[in-house]
């Protein structure tokens, strides 16, 4: 069977009201969908992408080899079956592959918003996807299912539209971002706002998609550190020197840093600089525990089969988080959980890199 990858832009010109007390409108969402919707929309599965990804999660576009994020994971056969589900991934508002960002125009200007544009939070990002599925008559879904910003959409989901999924699948995530998460993010928006290219917001994305962003991607390198673990690092480049340089030359350079410096680079060919800062931003006050009076005030709401999946040697998001999300759901007698702590030693990566440590439990969780 064939993948069936198909993407599409929707116009909303109804305003979004958003956490923060403001207001999106007119905004749009760039979606793509894989499989074939059956007669009573009842097998749907929502993907939620993490901070950098898109709603491209699989397959790949016509003379492109790149593939989707997840594209080990979603197609015919796979983990999540497009032989038996419908699956759509959205490009979350605040993001720069379609759906309405920083850089979009400000209606009814031509002129991109740039700091104009509104601080959303990741209750902000499902808001809107909701509001994209009631415009495709989808009341219900099977399944939602994310990795790290993903997983936090998914947790999201169960709290604010309890009744909207039957299945939660949360991967590499968190109840609310820790200072760990938050000094990383720190580093990033700092390089950023300093680099002298970035013009205090008022860049020409042009130039920057040709010449990149220098401070951005020293910003990425820290990230990187972070995605993996130190034996991962440790096996995937130990102590190797660049063959080409001298170990006294005062720029030579280890593998790893080569690594950093390749990632760090081509990313900021790629996405954009401001964009970047809005998303952490929301990564940083994501916390489901608010507008309740506790975390176990917020758990209480949730009625979708729960699958919580950490990764042991991430350290990202601490597989004590997810630990304590289940220890939340335990107190209020919400035994209708999973808890997995995947023994894995990659890193927080794991949940994009080592599909088959994890496939197993999302097909069970899946297949009920």
């Amino acid at each position: 069977m064939s993948l069936n990858l198909q993407t599409h832009t929707e116009h909303f010109t109804n305003p979004l009201y958003l956490e923060s007390g403001r207001i999106l409108e007119p905004y749009d969402i760039t979606y793509e969908t894989y499989g074939t919707l059956n007669e009573d929309k009842s097998n749907v599965i929502v993907v939620c992408h993490a901070l950098t990804g898109s709603h491209h999660a699989a397959g790949t576009y016509e003379g492109d080899n790149k593939a989707g994020w997840w594209n080990g994971f979603i197609g015919s056969g796979k983990a999540i079956d497009t032989d038996k589900y419908f699956v759509i991934c959205s490009n979350v508002i605040g993001s720069c592959f379609g759906s309405t960002g920083p850089m979009s125009p400000q209606h009814p200007h031509h002129e991109p918003y740039r700091y104009k544009f509104p601080v959303v939070s990741i209750k902000d990002m499902i808001k809107a996807q909701r509001i994209l599925f009631d415009r495709l008559d989808i009341h219900r879904v099977e399944a939602i299912i994310g990795g790290s910003m993903g997983g936090m959409q998914a947790l999201q989901f169960a709290i604010h539209y309890p009744n909207f999924a039957n299945k939660i699948i949360a991967l590499a995530a968190t109840h609310a971002a820790q200072p760990w998460a938050i000094a990383f993010n720190k580093v990033a928006q700092e390089s950023i706002l300093k680099d002298p290219d970035f013009k205090q917001g008022y860049y020409d994305p042009e130039v920057i998609k040709e010449q990149g962003l220098s401070g951005m991607a020293v910003g990425r390198m820290a990230g990187h550190i972070s995605f993996l673990s130190h034996k991962t690092m440790r096996e995937k480049f130990g102590r190797d020197y660049k063959s080409t340089d001298g170990l006294y030359e005062l720029f030579g350079k280890f593998q790893v840093e080569s690594y950093l410096e390749y990632n760090g680079y081509t990313f900021t060919k790629w996405f954009d600089p401001l964009a970047y800062i809005y998303i952490t931003k929301a990564i940083n006050i994501y916390d489901l525990s608010r507008g309740f009076d506790s975390l176990t005030e917020a758990v209480k709401r949730i009625s979708s089969k729960l699958t919580l999946i950490s990764f042991r040697d991430d350290v990202l998001f601490k597989n004590i988080e997810m630990k304590e999300l289940a220890q939340e759901l335990e107190s209020v007698r919400n035994s209708n959980y999973t808890y997995i702590d995947v023994d894995s030693d990659y890193g927080h990566d794991a949940f994009l890199v080592e599909l088959d440590k994890f496939e197993i439990y999302v097909k069970d969780a899946l297949n009920g």
